[in-house]
């Protein structure tokens, strides 16, 4: 992915998982560990449902839903400083406010803290 267009790609992927990270700050784990292959299995699910969002849309009612399901914990660990640094957190924070959700000021996911 040495090149814009993959850097392009991939900062869009990360947008996506920034809106599905900190747009489900309240979800509370049920006192169980999801396994790496069930955290594979919702990125996968909250990538395809909000995959319109990577190309300027509003997210959808699923995408949404999926912002409301996904475990935090799947997905934080991935935002690094190199990936947050492609994403416009603004955006992804006016797009998880349009989900109806409120987002939390400080709040920490990877690399990124909201303002």
């Amino acid at each position: 992915m040495g090149n814009s267009k993959g850097r392009t790609s991939l900062g869009l992927m990360v947008l996506v998982v920034v809106v599905v990270a900190v747009g489900n700050w309240e979800v509370k784990m049920a006192g169980a560990t999801l396994s790496a292959a069930q955290c594979k299995e919702e990125r996968r699910i909250g990538l395809n449902e909000c995959k319109p969002v990577l190309y300027g849309k509003l997210p959808s009612p699923s995408c949404c839903e999926r912002l409301r399901v996904t475990h935090v914990e799947c997905v934080c660990p991935l935002v690094t400083p190199k990936l947050a640094a492609l994403i416009d957190l603004n955006r992804a924070i006016r797009l998880i406010e349009g989900c109806g959700r409120r987002v939390p000021r400080h709040f920490k996911c990877g690399s990124i803290t909201t303002p």
